[in-house]
């Protein structure tokens, strides 16, 4: 699944006006991987002109969300409850690269880790977010 196959329009309808802001392209969504490309730039800087670590999580939160749903489908819905993000690398502006995988996936619960790398290659964040599994009620 790529950005066009997403439901809703791009002008911020399933995505959500704040990942369009962020200005998040996604390359695949699959259950078992999505990978996004995003561009560091000032309107993500914090006073000291690096990109704020709030991007970075809402990055990752966004991309393990995506997977996440898209594994459980139509049985439900998915809420992040735990971000964890590390800092490796400073990036003031550039290509960014994040990509998503399960570690685990239960009926409850589901954790992702996401990693982003920069056009170098260099891991610039990396992190891990859990998901509730939410059902609905009958």
């Amino acid at each position: 699944m790529t950005q066009a196959d997403l439901p809703g329009d791009q002008s911020g309808g399933f995505t959500g006006e704040f990942v369009r802001q962020l200005g998040i392209q996604f390359t695949e969504v699959t259950g078992d991987r999505v990978v996004a490309e995003w561009e560091a730039a000032p309107k993500h800087h914090q006073p000291y002109g690096i990109v704020h670590g709030g991007v970075h999580c809402s990055v990752f939160e966004t991309l393990a969300s995506f997977g996440g749903a898209t594994w459980l489908g139509e049985q439900g819905q998915v809420v992040g409850v735990n971000n964890n993000t590390d800092f490796y690398r400073a990036v003031r502006e550039g290509l960014m690269t994040s990509t998503a995988t399960p570690v685990h996936r239960g009926r409850l619960q589901q954790v992702w880790v996401v990693e982003t790398v920069d056009t170098e290659g260099r891991t610039v964040a990396r992190g891990q977010v859990r998901l509730q599994n939410l059902y609905p009620r009958d």
